[in-house]
């Protein structure tokens, strides 16, 4: 029996894997009062999994984590800056705090994004692949990348797409720095855009559908609905969204000559395939061999990409 944790800044996801079934699993809005409270529910979490399923905590043989931001050997978590608590360059020891919290079970902390490639070549639409690249679309946008069937890992950041350049002086991103692809494709920087041309005078129903729904931010499905309502703001927002990723992902192919291209995340699943074929289609014509292109797909696992490739990663 293992768990898997997908942390993002909006939600906590927890499975429970046996036997390379999925059978417990449980999910929580992130909390946003600080890095003890995420921690804390993250533990929570896992035995709201395992107790579901009638599963004890003495059954649970090692947990994985993926989390956002930089990944210290100790299990320390550092410049995350969707997550808070995580911001900072003083890493959190949120590996070690995980496993004292459930009786000393081993825990293995890796990039929320290269877990989620993991489950998703191991066990999703990369299964045919040897050499694949996952970019995330959630609160920010990251990637993860499987070379000649080994996952990349680099000095830690292999893969960190989200903080590529396609527009040189752009928008800022949420590292502080402008023009990076997480600054026009990240629900966070979408949200903040919104409200910045809405206080400029644009119009848009994107917060109000977000008020009806009781949410305290621009989720995917509120991004969702205001794109069916028509919402000339949201359109094209996402049109920005668009543009952006079809240069990072040619950029990336050109660079890498990939097989396949998986595009998940809360956005990206939430919107689907006809997302990630628009996806495709503003990458094509920047592909310097366009007669070769990679398979350019959804993911199969879904929201569970990050929670499953997680606990594989911890031996499940």
């Amino acid at each position: 029996m293992t768990a898997g944790i997908d942390l993002g800044g909006t939600k906590i996801e927890v499975v429970a894997l046996r036997s390379r079934r999925v059978v417990g699993s449980a999910r929580v809005p992130t909390p946003q009062t600080g890095a003890d409270a995420v921690t804390e529910a993250m533990i929570s979490t896992v035995g709201e999994a395992l107790s579901g399923a009638g599963i004890p905590l003495s059954a649970l043989r090692a947990i994985g984590v993926g989390t956002p931001g930089s990944i210290h050997a100790d299990g320390g978590v550092s410049n995350s800056p969707n997550v808070p608590g995580f911001e900072g360059k003083d890493p959190i020891l949120l590996g070690p705090a995980i496993s004292k919290g459930l009786g000393g079970t081993p825990v293995l902390v890796d990039n929320d994004v290269r877990v989620a490639i993991v489950g998703e070549y191991r066990r999703g639409a990369g299964r045919p692949f040897r050499d694949v690249l996952g970019v995330f679309c959630g609160t920010g946008v990251g990637g993860g990348l499987v070379l000649a069937g080994r996952l990349r890992q680099g000095g830690g950041a292999a893969g960190e797409i989200g903080h590529t350049l396609v527009r040189e002086g752009g928008r800022r991103c949420g590292c502080g720095k402008r023009g990076h692809l997480e600054a026009y494709a990240g629900r966070r920087n979408i949200e903040r855009e919104a409200r910045r041309r809405m206080a400029r005078g644009e119009k848009t129903d994107l917060f109000r559908i977000m008020a009806r729904r009781g949410r305290d931010r621009v989720t995917s499905g509120v991004i969702a609905a205001a794109l069916e309502r028509g919402d000339r703001l949201t359109h094209a927002l996402l049109d920005d969204a668009i543009w952006a990723l079809g240069i990072a992902l040619a950029n990336a192919q050109n660079l890498l000559d990939l097989e396949a291209i998986i595009v998940g995340g809360g956005l990206g699943d939430r919107l689907g395939p006809p997302f990630v074929a628009r996806v495709e289609a503003a990458m094509r014509p920047r592909l310097h061999v366009p007669e070769r292109p990679p398979a350019v797909l959804p993911t199969a696992l879904g929201d569970l990409s990050g929670a499953v490739g997680a606990a594989v990663r911890a031996g499940g």
